[in-house]
């Protein structure tokens, strides 16, 4: 995870700005794109996608469930819905804390 930046051996300055947008859902494709020469960052976008694609299939999967399951019991399983989605935004603050504190390290 600490490949640090490739070629003139120093960070960019928008380093932190672009390690946020990599785990904010479609945003991390900016990163991937703009900071090609930056190897940490590219490492954070693509991260940064794989998660939220993860996200997108646990979502998908869960609506089917819920429709599988019919009224009453995807109601009762509906509950739930909320709670897994603030486990998944505390993800995302988790991966962006973390970068941000490991691209200040370097």
């Amino acid at each position: 995870m600490t490949n640090g930046a490739a070629g003139s051996g120093a960070p960019s300055s928008n380093r932190n700005v672009m390690i946020v947008l990599s785990y904010l859902w479609l945003l991390a494709l900016i990163p991937l794109v703009v900071e090609k020469e930056d190897r940490e960052v590219q490492w954070h976008a693509k991260h940064g996608l794989v998660l939220a694609v993860a996200e997108l299939v646990f979502w998908v999967g869960f609506q089917i469930v819920m429709f599988m399951l019919g009224s009453f019991l995807g109601c009762l399983v509906a509950i739930f819905a909320p709670l897994i989605g603030l486990g998944f935004l505390i993800l995302h603050v988790v991966a962006i804390i973390k970068g941000i504190k490991q691209a200040l390290a370097i």
